[in-house]
């Protein structure tokens, strides 16, 4: 494996850099991965400016390690450090403004809507939605791409059940992973293993998610799902000013606090002028399998009427249930089955066909 490393990194010292020096030698090189026959790094320039015109090392990098005897595949990812030079008009962060973006935001070739789950807390079940309602609207006949926006907490590839690294057989675009009929990437298909930290910071974050949404293959797409991290943060804003979003779709538990977060989550896409698509009441009953007994462990109905307040679409209710873990936990989403939560994801995924943003 050391063996293997020093050959890469003596590699990447004959790809010189336009302003002089090469990658190695100028400490460029990060999260260097070893796996098998499949490597990855990332390549960190030290500003936005510089990285914009790397993508010929990139390229070159990529090629000249793929060369090497023992290396099947290669994933390089062109990121920068610092942060970019002072706009003449800066984005109006203040409580109350309306953030401009600084480009774009642009479309994503050969996808036709681009639908974000959002909310503004964690553990409301984000993820698991975002799974199931891709593969709900695969079985619906359309073509749909999942897009694992969390770099930092990538589950998509557990939650999809594959670990398949994408390919790049043209250098320029990476070819998404197919799952239960579902075109899927995700930093986690990356990483040597899915116990492995990504540890970066603001600018690499958003040159990642950049990546993953234009240097992707992803044509063609009736609607591409994006899994956001929580909160309202780097991630959400390079989204809603570097991309044209269909709209988002908020999720949470019918709880007053995960109400809170909600409502900054919708206020945030309110401030860039992203349309809220509806809203989803996650975890909001449970059966016992035993007595059949129901019981609302969260509350009920707090998301239909806050919908209800926001005058936005309420898309319905998904139940708690034991077979919604199990199926996550097994790679194969319990919309891929039949029951009550297969039935469930079923009528929201109708929802947005029928609403022809999907």
């Amino acid at each position: 494996m050391s063996d293997m490393r020093e050959k890469i990194m003596g590699t990447l010292s004959t790809v010189a850099l336009p302003d002089g020096g090469d990658l190695a030698s100028r400490d460029m090189v990060r999260a260097l991965s070893v796996d098998g026959g499949a490597v990855s790094f990332v390549i960190e320039a030290p500003t936005p400016e510089q990285a914009a015109g790397m993508e010929a090392q990139r390229r070159a990098a990529e090629t000249a390690v793929a060369a090497l005897d023992g290396v099947e595949r290669v994933s390089v990812i062109l990121t920068a450090h610092g942060p970019a030079k002072a706009a003449p008009q800066p984005p109006n962060l203040k409580i109350g403004g309306h953030p401009k973006p600084q480009a774009g935001p642009l479309p994503v070739p050969g996808v036709a809507n681009i639908i974000a789950i959002a909310s503004g807390k964690g553990g409301v079940g984000k993820s698991t939605l975002s799974s199931n309602l891709a593969v709900a609207l695969a079985r619906q006949g359309r073509k749909v791409g999942l897009l694992d926006a969390d770099i930092l907490g990538p589950s998509q590839p557990r939650m999809m059940g594959t670990n398949q690294r994408p390919s790049s057989p043209d250098g320029e675009l990476l070819i998404p992973v197919e799952a239960h009929g579902v075109k899927m990437m995700s930093i986690g298909l990356m990483l040597k293993s899915d116990r492995e930290a990504v540890v970066w910071r603001g600018p690499m974050l958003m040159g990642a998610l950049q990546q993953l949404m234009f240097q992707v293959d992803w044509a063609p797409l009736d609607v591409l799902i994006i899994d956001l991290p929580p909160g309202t943060g780097d991630v959400q804003l390079t989204l809603a000013q570097k991309s044209q979003l269909t709209g988002a779709i908020i999720v949470s538990t019918p709880q007053d606090v995960a109400l809170l977060d909600a409502r900054k989550a919708i206020d945030m896409f309110d401030k860039v002028k992203v349309p809220i698509l509806g809203l989803v009441e996650n975890m909001s009953t449970y059966v016992c399998p035993n007595c059949g007994h129901e019981a609302h462990l969260f509350g009920h109905g707090g998301v239909r009427d806050e919908a209800a307040e926001l005058g936005a679409p309420f898309l319905g209710e998904i139940p708690l249930s034991l077979d919604v873990r199990l199926a996550g936990d097994s790679g194969t989403p319990a919309a891929a089955g039949a029951g009550p939560v297969a039935e469930a994801y079923a009528t929201l995924a109708r929802d947005l066909v029928a609403r022809g943003i999907a």
